[in-house]
């Protein structure tokens, strides 16, 4: 049975969403969703981490599921959300995974969350812009990213009110969707390989239309603010991260193209990153059978293998 959904009020009187699963008393890991999505986390990951023994923490991000919108919000605020709630949970130290649109904050995290001891970014977004504004260089941000991607980065560039029409138009479309519809939804971003994924890993399929259901429950506005967040400067430089970082990134991903994670494996500081660039992986399936994996070494690189 899933556990109940508790609701923190934190001291700006907004509320989170979240949850723990896996072992109750072992070493902390807090895992971020995408975008959109919510609290909800891949059905695979919790054996991965009881078998870990590793407490894993979820929660839904500003403005998804029953999480307060925080309007204008940039990446790094995400940041003093997870300090609250290690705060309330009791938690001294842990580690940081973000799968897509989670991804950034789990570098932010890396980078000025004094909790995390290492990070994971599995198929993460690149900056759009640097800290200045201006567009990062040696990226082609929208290179190789399916149409569906296309038109929602346009849409913000065109400011919040126009993302928010495009949100609150896909919205009632991406509401109640079987796997198949959703395959057929994201058509234009999923390769071959993802498709083949969410049909015959139907855990998986299942996953993304439950916690996108969640996600999307109330409104869309987490899914606009994240949209909006992503293209504008992040507050904080991938410099003043100093703890170890897992990446992963697949070549057919269309979603969050391989020019994102190659960029991102050339501009994180090198003295603890380990990067893997996975030739045929895509966007979903390159979770897959590796979530023992990518959470054993997460803890691993974090100087903590049990606990």
């Amino acid at each position: 049975m899933a556990p109940t959904i508790q609701q923190l009020t934190l001291p700006s009187s907004r509320t989170l969403d979240y949850q723990t699963r896996g072992s109750p008393h072992g070493y902390p890991l807090v895992f971020i969703h995408g975008t959109p999505g919510s609290l909800l986390p891949v059905t695979t990951l919790i054996p991965a981490c009881t078998k870990l023994n590793v407490n894993l923490i979820t929660m839904s991000r500003a403005g998804y599921g029953g999480s307060t919108r925080d309007k204008g919000r940039k990446v790094v605020d995400a940041v003093a959300d997870i300090e609250e709630l290690l705060k309330h949970l009791g938690v001294e130290e842990c580690v940081v995974g973000g799968w897509s649109g989670g991804g950034p904050i789990a570098l932010a995290c890396a980078a000025r969350l004094k909790a995390c001891k290492s990070a994971l970014c599995i198929a993460g977004v690149a900056p759009y812009v640097d800290e200045s504004g201006e567009l990062v260089k040696g990226l082609d941000w929208l290179e190789g990213q399916g149409e569906d991607n296309i038109e929602e980065t346009k849409a913000a560039l065109q400011g919040e009110p126009t993302m928010a029409e495009f949100a609150a138009a896909q919205r009632p479309e991406m509401l109640g969707l079987t796997v198949e519809k959703l395959v057929e939804a994201w058509s234009t971003i999923l390769p071959d390989v993802d498709k083949k994924a969410m049909v015959e890993h139907r855990e998986l399929g299942s996953h993304l239309v439950e916690t996108i259901n969640e996600g999307l429950k109330h409104t869309a506005y987490g899914w606009v603010d994240d949209s909006m967040a992503t293209i504008a400067p992040w507050g904080f430089e991938l410099g003043e991260i100093k703890v170890p970082v897992l990446l992963y990134q697949g070549s057919e991903d269309a979603m969050v193209p391989f020019g994102h994670g190659k960029w991102l494996a050339e501009n994180l500081p090198k003295e603890s990153l380990k990067a893997e660039l996975i030739k045929g992986e895509g966007h979903i399936n390159i979770f897959v059978g590796r979530e023992e994996e990518m959470i054993g070494e997460l803890l691993r690189m974090s100087g903590r293998e049990s606990f």
